[in-house]
Order: structure tokens, then sequence, then C-alpha cells
């Protein structure tokens, strides 16, 4: 009891405190592509990473940010948004992060609902060689906010593209990154945090109804994202491994297996800005190369696409350095997984079908590589302390060997999910406790279909 923690410490600070300081913890590839072919690509150690977050943190303290308060993040794929993630979690604040390709309806709503008052950006990003203009969809928030009686009082921009001057938004103080982060000093130390500190919002995408902000906790969270990307795609640090997981930070799916499950396991992650057909449609596959990446985690829909594109395109590159191929975000069909089997995997690799959500925060149900036998189309087992059943649409479970329904799991085992922070009707926010929709004393319903 009375213990406390840190996740930037866990995914950092502790890496270097042990001798790891100078390894690699990111790879960073951007998407335009140098006269003559040559990507921008970076690569950051956990000491520079460390020092990164502290530095962004002592600037977000600098504009009124402490333990509690969330900072909205809006931001393309780029080693700066995982540096904004860590910092606010360093000093205790709690992170929204927002998909960069959404308008700006979507900030507003976000950050009114969340109260935030500070927003990290970017002047743009790139996407299929154009420029996506963030800053000015953030000065457009920033308005709608302030004609809401919430005005945003600062937003710290990163200059990224170069394209355009700082805006004027009314109330809003905009800083450019450069000038207002430091470049030399220790920076902000590290907030000791209750394992039940909330660490992030992540709002749910919308498409069920109005999003809802899922609150994930600091110690549970932390501890089954370790866990879970450990034991699902085989990690050992240290080993030569490099881990690509294509997802964007806006959600989960990059919260966990972009940042946090990657960080504190000391695998280095890829982090890549594009599109996965810039300048061409094998651009992934060209990746995977010259990286050498030993884990590659994506969508079905972005496999059906490069099956679409043709079997020529992966066979241009050798990809010899896979040794485990994950799927994430929807069920995957047999006809992709063959696919990815035979195609990018070379027959060889095992591939994890991952089924969870973002109220889960980490995986739900996965085969596990080379000790669980895997069925194309199949998510298999439940993971290690996953209590799941398929159950009727009353929460009682079918036990037949061919059965179909929903799924139920224990409302006891996901302790880092604290609830779902929602506008109450004075305009205030109000947290939601007690999960999903209810199956009975302890269950939850996750999914509208499952079969056995």
């Amino acid at each position: 009891m009375g213990g406390k923690l840190n996740a930037c410490d866990n995914c950092v600070d502790r890496h270097v405190d042990s001798g790891h300081g100078d390894e690699v913890a990111i790879v960073w590839e951007g998407e335009p592509m140098a006269v003559g072919g040559a990507p921008e690509i970076r690569r950051l150690t956990y000491r520079q990473l460390r020092d990164e977050a502290a530095r962004c943190a002592e600037a977000l303290k600098g504009m009124g940010v402490g333990k509690g308060d969330v900072v909205t993040v809006y931001m393309p794929m780029v080693p700066e948004l995982a540096v904004a993630v860590l910092a606010c979690a360093r000093i205790g604040a709690v992170h929204s992060v927002i998909f960069g390709g959404f308008a700006p309806t979507a900030i507003t709503e976000r950050a009114f609902d969340a109260r935030s008052r500070v927003i990290v950006t970017a002047d743009g990003g790139f996407r299929r060689g154009e420029v996506v203009p963030l800053v000015r969809n953030v000065a457009e928030a920033c308005e709608a906010l302030d004609a809401q009686g919430h005005p945003i009082e600062h937003v710290l921009v990163l200059k990224r593209t170069g394209h355009t001057a700082l805006p004027n938004a009314g109330k809003t103080r905009f800083h450019w990154w450069h000038e207002a982060v430091p470049t030399t000093g220790a920076g902000a130390a590290c907030e000791a945090m209750d394992s039940e500190d909330m660490l992030f919002l992540l709002y749910t995408s919308g498409s069920t109804g109005k999003p809802k902000g899922i609150v994930h906790t600091t110690g549970g969270y932390l501890a089954y994202v370790q866990m879970t990307a450990r034991v699902t795609f085989n990690l050992t640090p240290g080993a030569g491994e490099i881990f690509w997981c294509t997802a964007d930070v806006g959600w989960i799916t990059g919260h966990s297996y972009v940042l946090y499950g990657l960080l504190m396991n000391r695998v280095p992650t890829l982090m890549y800005e594009g599109a996965p057909n810039f300048p061409g449609n094998d651009r992934f596959w060209d990746i995977i190369e010259r990286h050498q990446v030993t884990h590659f985690y994506t969508a079905p829909t972005a496999i059906r696409t490069f099956m679409k594109w043709g079997d020529d395109l992966p066979a241009r590159h050798d990809m010899g350095c896979l040794r485990v191929l994950g799927s994430v975000g929807e069920p995957i069909n047999p006809e992709a997984w063959m696919w990815y089997h035979e195609h990018i995997g070379g027959k060889r690799c095992p591939i994890v079908d991952t089924y969870w959500q973002t109220e889960t925060g980490g995986h739900v149900c996965t085969p596990l590589p080379g000790a669980v036998a895997t069925k194309p189309g199949s998510c298999t087992v439940p993971m290690f302390g996953i209590d799941a059943a398929i159950v009727n649409e009353q929460g009682e479970e079918l036990v037949a060997w061919d059965a179909a329904g929903r799924v139920r799991q224990s409302r006891a085992v996901h302790q880092q999910l604290l609830g779902a922070c929602e506008e109450s009707g004075d305009g205030g926010a109000v947290l939601l406790l007690g999960g999903w929709c209810a199956a009975g004393p302890g269950w939850v319903l996750l999914d509208p279909g499952a079969d056995r």
C-alpha cells in the first residue's frame, strides 16, 4: 500500500538509470522523400527522449499545466508527439490525444468536454505529399471554444512543415515549440503518482453516438500493456528487434503498442509519419526492408488494400527480417490472413490476431506466437487474466461448441479503466463509473458478435 509510480519514469528514466540510455528508443521516418529517394530519418535514444520530455514538461508547467490538468494533443506522427505525451505523464498531467486527421469540430468537442486549457500541435503534417493544416484547424477550434465560454489559454506549436506563421485566435496565446521548450537544462522531474491517478483520456470514434472520453489510470494500464506487449509479440530487449505498429497515436493501438508497451519493454518502436502509398504503393515494404523491422502490426483493412495493389509489390523487397506479424482493429477474414501469412510473412512468421477495445487498453483475446495454435480469422483464446465467455443477450453463457453470441468479460480484470468522461447537463465534466454494458454482477458485454 502507498506505492508511487510515474509513467514517463517507467518508459524512459529507468532505462537510462540502468545503463541503457544510449540505446535507440524511437526510430522515426517522415513521409517526404528527398531528391534521390532518401527519406528523413531520426533516431532518439532513451536519454534523448527523457531529456526532451523533461524540457517539454517544463514548458508546459510554465503555461500553468499541473497534476490532473488535461492537455489536448493534436499532432502528426512525429517524435515530438511521443515527447508531448511523455511530458504530460511526467508532471502528472492527463493527455488527450486527438487523431490528426480529425476536423476542428473534433478538437472543439473534446477540449470542451475535458475542460482542457492547453493544446499541443504542429503547423502541419505531411500526408500523400500534401500538407495537413493542423494549426489552422486548432485556431478554428480555439475560436469556437472561446465563443462557448471556454477559451484555450496556450497552444504549443511544433514547426514541422514551415508553411505558415502562428495564427491569432482571440484570447489564445500561440507559442513556437523551438522558442518555448528549453534546449538545455534538466527540465521537470517526474511527479509521484498513485496507481489510480488518471493517465490519459482517449475519446471513442463516435461511431455509435457522441464520443466519450475513456479514462485509463496509471498503475493498471501500465502493468497490462507492458505484459501484453511482451507476451503477445514475444519481445526481448537488447535482441536487435524493431517493432512497427502502423497505427496513429490518436487511437488506443498507438497509445499501447506504439508508445507505452514498447518503451516499457525497452524494444525500439518505429514511427512513420505518412501514407502507405507515398510515393509508391510499396512504401511499407520498403520501410520494413530498410529498417530491418522484426515485428509488424497493422489492420485488416490495410492488408486487404495491399492485396488489391498486387503480390508483386512485397515480392520486390527482402522482408526476411520479419519474425512476428500482428493484426488489429477489426476481425481479419481468412483470405486476408492467408495472404498476409504468405506474401508478408513468407509462410514462416506467426500471426497474432488481436481482439481488444479502447476500453480494455490492451489485448483481450490473442494467440501467443509459437505457443497457441492459430486458425485464419480467429483471435483464438483469452489473454492471461482475462475471464471471457460467449453469452446471449441476457448475459447467459452459451457452452455449445458452435455457439454464437456476444463476448462477456469479467469487470474486475481491467481495473486500469476508471470509467468514461462525459459532459454533464450543467456544462461540466462527469465521470461515468461502472464499465460498459452490464451483463450481470461483475461482468460487462464487450462485442455484439462472437462465435466459437
